[in-house]
């Protein structure tokens, strides 16, 4: 079993940078492949980045990429979202996963087993 929480989440102005967090609890943390997500208002869910177990891996959505980096640190439990040249389209609830499936970089939803309640980011243009 493994809690997630994110924080990190603000408003913050077209061109900015936000760095999320995700804390973790559990003691088998560096085994899962972790991900973010993101759901705007009245969309879906969408995926936005995956590491693997190791940080070795890592896959980006488009829309992201060149702008965001996801990292791990498995000594603090903890993955991270920086986010730079942060866009108005960039609005929405940021979520944090868990896979069970660690050695890969999972792009579905329905490839992970947790999830953290979510923290907002606002971009104002």
């Amino acid at each position: 079993q493994v809690q997630l929480v994110e924080s990190g989440g603000g408003l913050v102005q077209a061109g900015g940078s936000l760095k999320l967090s995700c804390a973790a609890s559990g003691r088998t943390f560096s085994s899962y492949g972790m991900g973010w997500f993101r759901q705007a208002p009245g969309k879906e869910r969408e995926f936005v980045a995956a590491i693997n177990w190791t940080g070795g891996s890592t896959y980006y959505a488009d829309s992201v990429k060149g702008r965001f980096t996801i990292s791990r640190d498995n000594a603090k439990k903890t993955v991270y979202l920086q986010m730079n040249s942060l866009k108005p389209e960039d609005t929405a609830v940021y979520y944090c996963a868990a896979d069970n499936l660690g050695l890969r970089v999972g792009v579905r939803l329905s490839g992970y087993d947790y999830w953290g309640q979510g923290t907002q980011v606002t971009v104002s243009s």
